[in-house]
């Protein structure tokens, strides 16, 4: 084969790497993304036609050539954003800094490191100067994608997934549900562009989660856990775990409690098999710790009536939260006072659900803690709704 490619001397070598490439089944790979173009795939085709280094060289003059023209068409979209009379000053400085980095290395992927500041920032920082940073950021992204179609461009995508996820959980967080539910579709569409199947679920098991809290029909929700399921393969990671957690919250509030507890033993299970980085990551929006799998528990049994697996799982919560989550630690406890009510124990659970609001700083009240308060005066029976205390509870939920 290789004596009948060397003898076509009419030939070019372009022609006879792509032969070659056929013929051994690596072209094809090339084109699916299996393997990728390298300089030793480059060698073994000069090698195998006997070009004397000529294709290695021509390979290496056209990355060259490419890289350098990546690397001048982002400096110039982040010179033009950085100069543009509408940028803010943090989206100017960020663009500099981005322009500077592109100078010295056009492939270097800082993003990845964005976005992991960005799942510890969620639960440390205030949310309106949290949304400030990540829409200067945006910004800067969105016009590095439009510039560089390279191969850092899925990476790119990557980032901008993650960070539309935060907006989402941010405008869900303050009761913009209208707003949310139209950054949730840019971020599916973003990672769907990204081509990567994590990522893919990530932003479709946070919005799972979050449409148990932003007055979305169980029903819809349990749905859209269903069209993602079959994305999951099995995989234990944060993205799949959060998207059974979320479809199990979703069952219960269908009242599919059966399939919910199911559920949650499903996740268990996965949960088990995650890496100890990811479950040790408790400080993270992007890790997966044990007390989500325990919020998870409490909600289902709650919801359920199992009173004994309820109070077991928000107690082991309770111990694994840690203090900078403390509205989260407040939606177990109002789990808490729902099985305090739904166990006949009434001013109890009213008085321990309108305690807890009043003792939680008043920035960690948002629409989600409010969702779950509202659940807690749901379950109060009819008769029983006559209590001062029911309409304390009531308007600290609507306030």
């Amino acid at each position: 084969m290789l004596r009948r490619h060397r003898k076509a001397g009419k030939l070019s070598l372009r022609a006879m790497a792509i032969q070659v490439a056929y013929d051994f089944g690596y072209l094809g790979q090339i084109e699916r993304g299996d393997r990728p173009v390298t300089d030793a795939v480059v060698a073994a085709y000069d090698d195998a036609l006997g070009a004397g280094g000529a294709l290695v060289q021509a390979y290496q003059r056209e990355r060259t050539g490419n890289t350098d023209m990546r690397r001048r068409t982002v400096i110039q979209a982040m010179g033009a954003l950085a100069a543009a009379p509408v940028a803010s000053p943090l989206v100017a400085l960020e663009a500099l800094r981005h322009g500077l980095g592109a100078a010295v290395d056009v492939d270097h992927d800082e993003w990845e490191q964005i976005v992991a500041g960005y799942g510890l920032g969620y639960y440390r920082q205030p949310s309106d100067t949290l949304m400030d940073k990540l829409s200067a950021d945006l910004i800067v992204l969105q016009h590095q994608i439009a510039a560089d179609t390279g191969a850092r461009r899925p990476h790119l995508l990557r980032a901008a997934g993650c960070l539309s996820v935060i907006v989402a959980l941010g405008l869900v967080a303050s009761g913009q549900a209208l707003m949310a539910r139209r950054w949730w579709l840019t971020a599916q569409q973003v990672a769907d562009e990204s081509g990567e199947p994590d990522v893919r679920v990530l932003v479709r098991a946070w919005d799972v989660v979050n449409g148990c809290y932003d007055g979305r029909p169980p029903a819809e929700v349990v749905a859209m856990s269903d069209q993602v399921l079959p994305l999951l393969h099995g995989q234990a990671t944060p993205a799949s775990c959060g998207l059974l957690a979320g479809r199990a919250q979703a069952l219960s509030l269908a009242g599919r409690h059966a399939e919910a507890m199911a559920t949650v033993r499903q996740l268990s299970d996965l949960a088990e098999q995650l890496p100890a980085a990811v479950v040790g990551d408790v400080e993270s929006l992007w890790g997966w710790p044990e007390h989500r799998l325990r919020h998870t528990e409490s909600w289902v049994y709650t919801h359920a009536g199992r009173f004994a697996d309820a109070e077991a799982a928000q107690e082991r919560a309770l111990e694994l939260y840690p203090q900078s989550q403390a509205r989260l630690r407040a939606q177990v406890q109002l789990h808490q006072a729902a099985c305090l009510i739904r166990g006949g124990h009434i001013p109890d659970g009213l008085r321990l659900a309108a305690d807890l609001l009043d003792g939680l700083p008043v920035d960690q009240h948002n629409a989600l803690l409010r969702s779950v308060a509202r659940q807690v005066a749901d379950v109060v029976p009819t008769a029983e709704r006559r209590r001062p205390v029911y309409a304390e509870l009531v308007e600290r939920v609507t306030a």
